[in-house]
């Protein structure tokens, strides 16, 4: 299916922010209660330990994501990582929740961070959970050579995937919003109102979910964008989803140099296979 960039309603500047909370809470809540950050662990574990550091610095953060549940699951295997959440238009509320959720382990940034020109100061590993559909091709090899030029690893991983497969399930989203929504918390009358009587959230949810299957880029098409970003080893696969149907779609790259006890390995950073064959693939 040819990739279609068609705009999605949380990316507009004038799309209402209390709209655009609740969509990404409700996103932050199915990422958690699918255990989907359990696939994601592993990698962020080689990534840190490649780079010889704990903190990550997250870009387009929406409602912070698996992020609380990556710290969790990577404190109990012995790395006590810390994280900065960042993004465009900041869920602020979210960001709080998260910061008291982890117990201090994870702060945010109030202001907007743009992840093609991320502040020099924010430094660790760039994440971005879900995010990197988002951008037009030029973008997104700029998220790639902002990383390359301060030398800061970065990690992305995308569960959307372009494929009529994917597609047809977003169908049942608003359903999926309607039935999630009374398990959700803070259950505020603004999520409410937005849900039910105003549907705007689950509609919010339907349209976004759908394009940003159309948006998602390829392994091939992601190793495309890493190579003409610069200086940086990039790796880029895709594996089985814990707990649930479908693929998770990661993209790796780290600063070119490192010492090779530090660099991850095709076998530490979890080479997918089907029917007995490599799907990892990479590129310098």
């Amino acid at each position: 299916m040819r990739r279609l960039h068609l705009f999605e309603l949380e990316d507009q500047a004038w799309f209402p922010a209390i709209v655009r909370d609740l969509a990404t809470d409700f996103l932050q809540f199915g990422q958690t209660a699918t255990g989907i950050h359990k696939t994601m662990t592993p990698f962020l574990r080689e990534a840190l330990a490649a780079a010889g550091i704990t903190h990550i610095v997250d870009l387009c953060s929406g409602g912070s994501g698996p992020l609380v549940a990556l710290l969790d699951d990577l404190r109990q295997s012995g790395i006590e990582a810390t994280a900065t959440l960042t993004d465009l238009f900041p869920n602020l509320s979210a960001f709080e929740r998260a910061a008291g959720a982890s117990n201090g382990a994870s702060d945010y940034v109030r202001g907007s961070v743009d992840a093609r020109a991320v502040p020099r100061e924010l430094k660790g590993l760039r994440t971005l959970f879900n995010g990197f559909h988002h951008f037009r091709p030029a973008d997104a090899t700029a998220i790639l050579a902002d990383a390359a030029r301060a030398a800061e690893p970065i990690a992305i991983f995308e569960f959307s995937r372009r494929s009529f497969g994917t597609l047809i399930p977003i169908l049942l989203l608003p359903l999926f919003v309607w039935l999630c929504t009374p398990f959700m918390r803070p259950l505020t009358w603004k999520r409410l109102l937005f849900t039910y009587p105003i549907p705007l959230v689950p509609l919010t949810c339907l349209w976004d979910g759908a394009v940003s299957q159309l948006r998602a880029y390829t392994i091939h098409e992601l190793l495309e964008l890493a190579r003409a970003a610069g200086s940086m080893e990039w790796r880029a696969d895709s594996v089985p989803i814990a707990r649930g149907r479908g693929r998770l779609t990661y993209l790796i790259g780290w600063p070119t140099g490192s010492e090779g006890s530090h660099r991850p390995s095709a076998n530490s950073v979890g080479t997918a296979r089907s029917g007995g064959s490599r799907l990892e693939r990479s590129v310098s």
